[in-house]
């Protein structure tokens, strides 16, 4: 019976096989396997072992080990009993499992594995997430539309820009990825204390050869665990994805407010928007991403908490992490493909995008006006009083922002009509937002060819 959410209603098949008990088990062995391979090499185990425990591993089921732990209440030591029970009864080998490591030497680096795991998917999910935002930044980067700031129209801008702002948000977050994976994909054989004495003299060439067998980086130095801060640093990266996903949907749901409805999400032609009422169309995709960001950020406490351990090492962020790294990541990829899914789907409204555009009649076209009186001498602080009255008097009186700037008598003797009616033309103030689109489109590109 399936219980959480993810089970059943969140994630990708991926991302949920690479959290998957299953899984966990098999990097385990693989772990187990590499630390043979190293002890052998380095004589510390007898000629034959590693083939022997390897051959033992690929026997190992999840639901054996199952068994054995509810005997001995211990997960990592009935992975190892599995194990042993599965080589030669005429040989050794089996005592050989997990020879010198401490059950942390195992789990961080089976943890490493399954976080590389994750950030291979989630990388391949953000640059397609990347790629339809670029896409569209290219396809309505002439869009003019109105820009806003505080929920208030403002100066114009383009649909292009928004999105183009976004793709090199998600750029960035790119970029940080390959920082916290150097840091992220390291594996440990430190022992119980992190002093690898129970690996006796070879120690440190054992740790060497068994992250090189698994492809990690191998970590500096420890105690019984790798220190919590490298997988803070994962999961406040994932807040930090979500958050943009955040950012992206909850504009996506506010233009498509039904005052605004500039843009809408993909709606099914069997689609249902509302149990009662037959005609909505609600941005549920967006809201959905949107609760779900809420969830991911909540697991950065748990995660910096999880660094604070007693001396070496205590048990409470065992449990934690055990939910922290499967949710946060499931979560995250989750979201990062219901935005792509949203934004590719995203469709949009010409005949609004332009009527929200002119709502005002020209007054929000103010600081045009503003600036043309001061480049032609009548000054910035002097031009921006007068156009806030004619602004004003242009809300009070119902008038539009023409009739008001040559109502204006003072104004009047700088600017005629024609020069007003070029000034309020929204389309003639965007700068360089065209130009810019295309640096970032061009850049961004080049990144996925």
């Amino acid at each position: 019976m399936a219980v959480h959410p993810i089970d059943y209603r969140y994630g990708t098949d991926e991302m949920r096989t690479v959290w998957s008990e299953e899984n966990k088990l098999q990097r385990m062995l693989d772990v187990e396997t590499a630390l043979a391979r190293a002890e052998e090499a380095t004589g510390d185990v007898p000629e034959g072992t590693a083939e022997e425990i390897e051959s033992a591993a690929d026997g190992v089921t999840l639901e054996r080990v199952k068994e054995i732990e509810a005997e001995i209440h211990h997960d990592v030591m009935a992975v190892v009993r599995a194990i042993e029970e599965n080589c030669d009864e005429n040989s050794d080998a089996g005592e050989y499992a997990h020879f010198g490591a401490t059950s942390n030497d195992i789990i961080d680096t089976a943890d490493a594995l399954r976080l590389r795991e994750s950030c291979d998917i989630l990388e391949e999910r953000l640059k397609e997430l990347r790629g339809a935002l670029v896409e569209k930044a290219d396809e309505h980067k002439e869009t003019v539309c109105a820009g806003r700031t505080h929920g208030q129209i403002g100066v114009p801008t383009t649909w292009g820009h928004k999105f183009a702002v976004w793709a090199s948000e998600v750029d960035r977050h790119l970029d940080r990825l390959e920082g916290v994976r150097e840091r992220l994909e390291v594996g440990q054989m430190s022992g119980a204390v992190g002093t690898q004495a129970s690996f006796g003299e070879n120690a440190r060439e054992i740790s060497r050869r068994t992250m090189e067998e698994l492809e990690l980086r191998e970590e500096e130095i420890s105690t019984q665990i790798i220190a919590r801060d490298r997988h803070a640093e994962y999961v406040g990266w994932l807040a930090n994805v979500v958050t943009t996903l955040d950012k992206i949907c909850t504009n996506v749901r506010n233009t498509q407010r039904t005052e605004i409805a500039e843009v809408e999400e993909g709606f099914g032609a069997q689609q249902v928007g509302s149990s009662t009422m037959p005609h909505k169309r609600n941005p549920v995709k967006s809201e959905n991403v949107c609760g779900l960001a809420r969830v991911v950020r909540g697991f950065v406490e748990t995660e910096l908490q999880n660094n604070v351990l007693w001396e070496e090492r205590d048990l409470t962020n065992s449990s934690s992490e055990r939910i922290v790294f499967a949710e946060a990541s499931v979560l995250t990829d989750h979201c990062v493909n219901r935005t792509t899914n949203v934004i590719e789907g995203l469709g949009f409204h010409d005949d609004e995008i332009r009527e929200n555009l002119e709502m005002l009649d020209g007054v929000n076209m103010a600081e045009a006006v503003m600036m043309e009186l001061a480049r032609q001498g009548y000054g910035r602080q002097k031009g921006h009083e007068a156009v806030r009255r004619a602004a004003m008097r242009a809300h009070e009186e119902g008038l539009s922002m023409k009739e008001s700037l040559l109502k204006d008598e003072e104004i009047g003797e700088w600017l005629d009509e024609e020069t007003v009616d070029e000034l309020i033309n929204p389309d003639d103030y965007i700068g360089t937002s065209v130009e810019r689109v295309e640096e970032v489109v061009e850049r961004l590109k080049g990144k996925s060819e």
